[in-house]
């Protein structure tokens, strides 16, 4: 094998090797957002559970106003 081919075997390897920790990464990232997006749909869920619950007994009041300061 030439010098030049190791260096090309060589360029090859790194590009590889950067595109499988990407891979990787991103991987990791959607899992994560996954989590995320079943957390908050089963707390969407329990919260709409608890306001249909809330109005059979009395109404449920709604959530006061945020106002930023600064």
């Amino acid at each position: 094998m030439t010098t030049e081919e190791k260096y090309v075997a060589a360029a090859y390897l790194v590009v590889l090797l950067v595109i499988l920790i990407y891979v990787v990464i991103m991987a990791a990232k959607l899992t994560r957002l996954g989590r995320d997006v079943s957390e908050l749909t089963e707390l969407a869920r329990e919260k709409k559970r608890t306001a249909e619950e809330g109005t059979a007994e009395q109404p449920v009041k709604p959530a006061p106003k945020q106002v930023k300061v600064g």
